[in-house]
């Protein structure tokens, strides 16, 4: 089970990077990002965080907002990880 908890944890912080990289390279607050997604910017803050796993509703919000598939994330995370 430890495995378990430090593996999630692990994709926790590579999805949160992959959050923050990708908001810094839009130019974008982390307000903005929230509007763009309809949730609050304390969310967007837990998330980048790595103190937040995001619902599935919330990264679905994401990847719309990134312009990109939602695999393409979890593609990302995944290799992050590996």
């Amino acid at each position: 089970m430890r495995t378990l908890e430090k593996n999630i944890g692990k994709h926790r912080q590579a999805f949160a990077d992959f959050v923050y990289e990708w908001r810094q390279s839009e130019r974008l607050t982390q307000e903005e990002l929230a509007q763009m997604c309809g949730i609050d910017r304390k969310t967007i803050n837990r998330i980048e965080n790595g103190h937040f796993s995001p619902s599935l509703d919330t990264m679905v919000r994401l990847a719309h907002a990134f312009k990109v598939p939602f695999a393409a994330i979890a593609i990302q995370v995944t290799k992050a990880v590996n």
